[in-house]
């Protein structure tokens, strides 16, 4: 059988999106495109909110803290309002007199530690290391926030777990969501946990993670503009349940 010119065109434009379909591809580039250290100057707000046990009996508390960040050729500096610093001073005096006393402030303002800043202000380096230990299952045409996007899902090993961790994890499922714009650049993502485990032979318990995130750009930087966090956890009789929103303005 012999095929016409105008026969292989469809054809043609079918291969033609199959490579360029590539969305693994496309974000690992993106990722490594994104990953420059251009100076930042950004405000971070902090909401944190926590409840241990159930019932009448539950402790619960909701604290808000902010603070600026600068990273440049000087590093990572951190600047807190006059404000802010007389809150945390007015919940660190509290604490001295009586070791009950709520500190929802001093709860919002540990979000502030290096470990939980870089992955905002340095999204792209943040992504590539997790999706290191994760395994692309699908790739499917999306809509983000109405316009075309991808959507990659990854499925997390057991290696996400800390060694430390891992000897009391009996079961764990990890789900990465990643979307992409057509260049690869990441729009959103979302992780999903779940963990049972025992401890000490006779004590079992339960976890679930789940954290989303929406990305900008600055300049050729990679920033999370907003990462929402809960956590549950139950296991030996108690129930605790966390929920920590940071929302990230670039100035």
């Amino acid at each position: 059988m012999r095929f016409s010119h105008l026969m292989l065109i469809p054809v043609l434009a079918l291969t033609g999106a199959a490579a360029r379909a590539d969305g693994l591809a496309d974000l690992k580039a993106a990722l490594e495109r994104l990953q420059e250290p251009a100076p930042l100057k950004v405000s971070l707000d902090s909401n944190v909110w926590h409840r241990n046990g159930e019932g009448k009996d539950a402790d619960e508390t909701n604290g808000q803290a902010a603070v600026a960040i600068e990273d440049g050729p000087r590093g990572m500096q951190l600047s807190y309002s006059r404000e802010m610093l007389a809150k945390l001073d007015a919940e660190a005096t509290a604490v001295a007199r009586n070791p009950n006393a709520k500190t929802p402030t001093l709860n919002a303002a540990r979000e502030f530690s290096p470990t939980d800043l870089r992955p905002m202000i340095s999204a792209a380096s943040s992504l590539s290391h997790m999706l290191e230990k994760s395994s692309l299952l699908t790739e499917k045409a999306d809509v983000y926030q109405g316009k075309p996007a991808r959507v990659l899902t990854f499925a997390q090993s057991i290696d996400a777990v800390s060694d430390r961790d891992r000897k009391y994890v009996k079961e764990f499922e990890g789900r990465v969501h990643v979307w992409i714009a057509a260049d690869g650049t990441p729009l959103a993502s979302r992780i999903t946990q779940s963990f049972y485990g025992r401890a000490f032979i006779v004590v079992t318990f339960e976890a679930k993670n789940e954290e989303s995130s929406v990305y900008a750009l600055a300049g050729t930087r990679l920033v999370a503009v907003r990462k929402e966090s809960r956590n549950t956890a139950s296991g030996a009789g108690e129930k605790s349940d966390q929920k920590i929103v940071k929302t990230l303005q670039i100035l």
